[in-house]
C-alpha cells in the first residue's frame, strides 16, 4: 500500500464560538483520488482551508509529506507541492490566461519544466490555448474553472485539493471538468476532492469520506458507498 501524503488527526476549527470542524481524521495516500462529500455547512471547505493553512485550527494536527505543517505558511506549502483550486475559482480577472498560468508556476525554479508544463496545460485544455491572450475575466464559468485547475497544476503539485469544481456549471461542462479530474489523477497527481455532486465524486474516487456537522461519519471504498443505503438516501437523492 502506498505511503500517506496527507494525514489529518483530530482537526478542530472554530469561527468565533462556532465549531465548524469538530475532530476530523482522514488520510490521503500517494496516487489516490479521495472524495470528501457532505451537505452544505458540513465543514468540508473549512477542512481544506485548514489543510492549506489559510484557516487557523484550534486543535489537532495536519501532516503533509511526513511532517506537521502547524508552523508552515500557506505560501511555503505551495512551494512544497500542495496546491488548491478554491470554490469560486479565484482567477485573476484582469490578467490574461497565459499570465494566470505563469502565476501558478511562480514558486518553481525550473524554466524548462515550466515551459513543458505550459504546453501540457494547453494540450489538456485546448480552449485556453485558443484564448491565451484574453483576459481571464471574460471567460465563461466553465472556462474559468479549467483555468483555475490548470493554474494549480502549473505549480507541479504532489497533492491537489479541489473545492467544489462543478459548482455553477452546466451539465456538459461538469462532465468535462470531471474528465479532466480523472485524467489528472490517472497521470499520477494525488487529489483530495470536495464535491457536492456526490455521485460523480464517488464514481471518480478510489476512497471517500462523508462529513456531517463537522465530523467524519463514514469512510471507505468510494464505489461501495454508491450502494450504501445511507449514502443513497442522504446524498444521491434515492429512497433506501
Amino acid at each position: 500500500m502506498s505511503t500517506p501524503i496527507l494525514v489529518v488527526s483530530g482537526l478542530q476549527v472554530a469561527y468565533g464560538g462556532i465549531r465548524a470542524v469538530k475532530g476530523v481524521d482522514l488520510e490521503v495516500r500517494e496516487g489516490e483520488l479521495v472524495a470528501l462529500i457532505g451537505a452544505n455547512g458540513a465543514g468540508k471547505t473549512t477542512t481544506l482551508k485548514a489543510i492549506t493553512r489559510t484557516q487557523p485550527w484550534s486543535s489537532g494536527d495536519v501532516s503533509y509529506l511526513g511532517g506537521s505543517i502547524r508552523d508552515i505558511g500557506a505560501h511555503q506549502l505551495v512551494a512544497r507541492g500542495l496546491a488548491m483550486v478554491p470554490e469560486g475559482r479565484g482567477v485573476f480577472a484582469r490578467m490574461t490566461i497565459a499570465e494566470n498560468l505563469m502565476m501558478g508556476a511562480h514558486t518553481r525554479r525550473d524554466p524548462a519544466g515550466v515551459r513543458r508544463d505550459l504546453e501540457r496545460m494547453f494540450e489538456t485544455f485546448p480552449r485556453l490555448r485558443e484564448r491565451a491572450d484574453q483576459f481571464a475575466g471574460t471567460l465563461s464559468g466553465g472556462e474559468q474553472q479549467m483555468l483555475a485547475m490548470a493554474r494549480a497544476l502549473m505549480s507541479a503539485p504532489r497533492l491537489l485539493l479541489l473545492d467544489e469544481p462543478s459548482m455553477g456549471l452546466s451539465p456538459i461542462m461538469v462532465e468535462r471538468v470531471f474528465e479532466v479530474v480523472r485524467s489528472v489523477a490517472a497521470q499520477g497527481t494525488t487529489i483530495l476532492l470536495v464535491e457536492q455532486n456526490a455521485r460523480l465524486a464517488l464514481e471518480s474516487a478510489s476512497r471517500a469520506y462523508v462529513m456531517d456537522s463537522g465530523l467524519v461519519t463514514m469512510s471507505g471504498d468510494a464505489r461501495a458507498m454508491l450502494d450504501d443505503p445511507r449514502v443513497r438516501e442522504a446524498y444521491l437523492g434515492e429512497e433506501s
